[in-house]
Formats: C-alpha cells, structure tokens, sequence
C-alpha cells in the first residue's frame, strides 16, 4: 500500500498503568519471519501495524525490513509512497518521540533525504490508544507487537468501560491484551496475519471465550502457538506466560504447535524457524519441541494444547466418555466457600461464638499429606438450610460481626445491599455436610486428590467433587492417575514451571469410563491405588477403566 506522505496534528494522551514488557531482538526476528513480515518479499505492497510501540523493539525492525525490502523490491520508488507502509501508536508521547529519532536515523542512513524521513517518521508514528482510535479505511496486512498486560485492576474504572465499550471481547475479568487482539483482528485485510507474543492464558481461561469465539466464527485461522513460559523471551524477567501467537484472516489450514524451554535461545530460534518453513511433521531441540496439526479447534471451549497424538487422544475420550461432572452418576464439581474477609469469618477459635454457628471448615493445609488431617479451622456460618439467618437470634455471633462490622459492611457484596451485610460471598449449602468430599487444590505440580469426611465444608482454596453413584474412594484412585491429570495438563492454564490449575472450568472438561461398564476388580484396584497414594498403580487401573493400552505421546 503506497500513498504520499501526509503529517496530523497530535491530541496528548494520559497513560493509565501502562505494563511496558520489552521484547528481545531475537524474538522480534522469529515472530517475524513467521508472519512472513521478510525483505525476500515486496514489503512496499504491504501495511504493517504496532498496536503498541514502546520502546521501539519491534518498529526499528520493521523499518530495518521495509529499507532493506525496497533496496531489493523498488529501488526506484519515492521514498514519501511509503506513507501508509507502517503505522505505530503508543500512549506515551516520549516512546512515539523516542521511536521517531530512530527511524529518522535509519531512513537518512539508507538514503532517504533527511525531511522526507522526518515526514515519514511522523506520519508512521502516532501518539494515541490503539484500543479507542478509529481504524476505519486502515486495514493491515500485519498487526504485530508486544501488546501492554495490564490486569484490570489496574485500569481507572472510566478508561475500563471505554476500552469494554470498543472491544466486546474484554467480558468479565479479561485483561487489556485481549483488547490488542480483538482490535488487530479488526484490522487484518483478507490473508492478513496478526502475531503477538503475548500471554497465552485467554486459549485456555473462562475470560477469553468471546475472543476464542471470535477467532473460530470470525473467519481466522491460528498459524502458529509457540509457548514461551520458561523461555527468556524479554530484555527483564517477568512472570507474563509468553507466548508467540500466528493468527490469519484465512480459512483453517495446518497448525504448528511448540513448547519451548528455558534454554531456547536465538540459535534454537533460528532451527524452529527453519523447520517451520518447511513440512516435516515434528521437531525436537533442547530449546523446544513441536508438532505440525492438520487442522485446530473448532469452539470457543477452552482450546486443549498438545502433540498430534494427545490432540487425538482427546477427541476420542470425547467421543467416547462422559464427562467427569455428569447427571446420571450425580457428580458434581465446584469451589469451596468465598467470604470477602476470611479474617473475620475463618477462625480456630471453637469458642468465637454459638456452637451451631461453628461450621468446620477443610483448608488446603488439611490436604498436603494426601490424608485428611483437619487444622481445626471454623467458618463463622451466618446460614442455615433455609437462607442467610437472623443474626439476633445468635447473640454472640450479633456481637462478633458487629465487632468487625466496618471491614464487612466495606465489602463490595455488602455494599450492594445493606440489609445482608453479614453475609459470606457464597451461600453455605448445608446438604453438602452430609456428604464425603474429594478436594482438590487449585494450583500443583501434580493431581493430588484429597477425600474428606461429611462434616467439613469446603474453603474457597479448595475445589471439590462429590457423586451419587460413584464409591468416592475409586473415583479418588481414577484421578490420581496420569489418565486423568494429562486431560487437565491439556486444558488448564499451567503456571511457571508448569504448575497445573485444577480450576473446576479445567476439571469438567475431563472424560471418565461409564461407570457401568468398569470391572469391579478394577474399581477395587481404583481404591486400593488411592488408599495408598500410588499413583502408579491408580494409573495401571485407570488404564483399564478406561479400556486403553498406552497413553500418548
């Protein structure tokens, strides 16, 4: 795309929380290269876009590629018809000055006359929030970058509902880079590619379902999912969850998969880039791993990651299993009771206020030995089976809360509606005491099922299952086993050092057996595995409950 060179005036622009992450030139390179964004093609022809320059990480390449590509391509063409080749933004007026100074200096040095680069610099580089500017008549043969991360705890509540208001996708608790990735999508011309490294969690996470939808109904195709968690992907270490994400407006086609690890470094790099050119079906490194796919997922349920053989894996289990939380056994998973205060609700004091209203409660200490051993912790329980109680027919729990009155009242749940200002986040469901629990904590290395007797209730740090038909002692032993984590591995998002969230949204995507149709040998095999914490053995029966002989690559 080629236009004479046209220079604007510029409006200041307030910056909220900024989550500035600076991109390492190497990485630049093979995002890059894999968006096709390469001085071997006509780059003139083109229009590149950076959501977010910063500090000039990705744009100094862009500029290095496009000179580099009209020595090659046009070296007769005027230097001010690349007025609409490139476009940066960025809310900082210094970054946008910064990034201008450098690609004056690089223009001049390739022979552009110094006003004709200024121009151009000015013209490229546009102070301004890519969330909220108008794009109309702009589409981009490339959106590419280093979109900010900024939770939305960060983000003042007006700048918030205006960025909500222009990107749909940013439901719930989505946080600002899933915007970056609604509003390049936008963008993209027919066979335009968006590449960002960027958190990966929206693929898996309940806050990035629009944005999933948007890609699978929206007539996107994914190219390329290069996890980068352990990688040193940028200039400081931070725990952002990288990962290089190819995005097309393209009909579906092949995928390439990959996982790199903490000693990925330019020269792996440059082996994953070649090996991605061409067609052989794996690659393997010290660096990375990775797969080409035939096709990629077709709903806005989390997207499951894995080799072409655990891919597979998967659809069979669905084809063939139930899911885990199922109506006909009556198994059911949720989370464990929220307060907004657990420093006034939660206490060891068995004696804080009327006995009845002592509710014994299983913490996530209760768990680490993979046997039940109960802290001793209370709730301090304003419910009973009928709904949130009368506070003055328990004196003493009246004058407990009205102790603590200001931090409960101060909560958001009360806020909404004064006249239940003693009440926990979530109702206590009193039926659940009756019932054994098998409790899960969210965030492990390994699945570590737990079984607690009736009586307790479960505290928000925990998730927890319970059954109609199944003996939970072999439902335990079924989870413990490598059958069931690897579903969960597959689906959940993984923390740095690929710790595990056994979220309950992860753990209903897990397939079990028909319970009717496994062995009784193999169901008391599933208990015994459980009783004694052997998960090799759990893994041996789930295997046979299952009706598997191996489980993938």
């Amino acid at each position: 795309m080629r236009s004479t060179v046209a220079v604007a005036s510029e409006p200041e622009v307030q910056p909220a929380s900024l989550g500035a992450v600076f991109t390492r030139r190497w990485v630049v390179d093979l995002l890059l290269d894999l968006c096709g964004y390469e001085p071997e093609h006509d780059l003139t022809r083109l229009r590149a876009v950076e959501p977010a320059v910063g500090s000039g990480a990705f744009f100094e390449v862009l500029v290095e590629r496009l000179v580099r590509s009209r020595r090659k391509h046009a070296p007769d063409l005027p230097w001010s018809e690349l007025g609409e080749s490139l476009r940066g933004w960025d809310v900082q007026r210094k970054h946008v000055q910064r990034c201008r100074t450098k690609t004056v200096e690089l223009l001049v040095a390739a022979g552009c006359p110094e006003r004709t680069a200024g121009e151009l610099a000015h013209a490229w580089l546009r102070v301004g929030d890519f969330l909220l500017v108008e794009h109309r008549g702009q589409a981009a043969d490339l959106v590419v970058g280093n979109p900010p991360y900024i939770r939305i705890e960060d983000i003042e509540a007006e700048l918030l509902a205006a960025y909500r208001k222009a990107c749909p996708t940013m439901g719930g608790r989505a946080d600002i880079y899933v915007g970056f990735f609604e509003r390049g999508l936008d963008l993209l011309a027919p066979g335009g590619r968006l590449g960002f490294i960027c958190a990966d969690r929206w693929m898996r996470n309940q806050y990035g379902k629009r944005l999933r939808e948007k890609v699978v109904s929206g007539g996107y195709a994914m190219e390329t999912s290069l996890i980068m968690h352990d990688a040193p992907a940028f200039v400081d270490e931070v725990s952002a969850y990288p990962a290089i994400t190819v995005l097309r407006r393209h009909a579906q086609g092949p995928v390439i998969l990959g996982d790199a690890t903490r000693s990925f470094e330019a020269a792996d790099a440059d082996e994953f880039r070649d090996w991605a050119r061409g067609s052989r079906p794996s690659f393997r490194s010290p660096g990375v791993t990775a797969n080409r796919i035939p096709s990629w997922h077709g709903t806005s349920e989390s997207w499951p990651d894995g080799s072409p053989a655990m891919l597979a894996w998967l659809e069979r289990l669905a084809a063939e299993c139930p899911p885990l939380q199922d109506e006909s056994t009556g198994t059911r998973i949720s989370i464990g009771v929220a307060t907004g205060a657990d420093s006034v609700y939660v206490t060891r004091d068995a004696q804080a206020v009327e006995e009845d209203r002592m509710l014994p409660l299983s913490m996530a200490a209760d768990t680490k030995s993979g046997a039940f051993v109960w802290s001793g912790h209370y709730l301090v329980n304003p419910w009973d089976e009928h709904g949130l109680v009368d506070i003055d027919r328990w004196p003493r729990m009246a004058g407990y809360f009205r102790r603590h009155a200001a931090q409960l009242r101060g909560r958001s749940i009360a806020r909404r509606s004064a006249d239940t200002w003693h009440r926990t986040i979530d109702r206590v469901s009193m039926d659940l005491l009756a019932r054994p629990t098998l409790l899960l904590q969210d965030m492990k290395a390994h699945i570590h099922p737990v079984l607690a007797p009736a009586g307790f209730y479960p505290h928000h740090n925990l998730y927890y299952l319970v059954s109609d038909a199944w003996d939970m002692e072999a439902l335990g032993g079924l989870l413990l086993s490598e059958v069931v984590e690897r579903q969960v591995s597959a689906y959940c998002v993984k923390m740095r050092g690929k710790t595990m969230r056994f979220q309950a949204q992860y753990l209903r995507r897990v397939r079990v057996p028909e319970l009717a149709g496994i062995p009784e040998a193999v169901l008391t095999e599933l208990k015994a595995a459980f009783r004694t914490r052997d998960r090799a053995r759990a893994t041996a029966a789930a295997l046979c409950a299952y009706r598997l002989e191996t489980l993938p690559d």
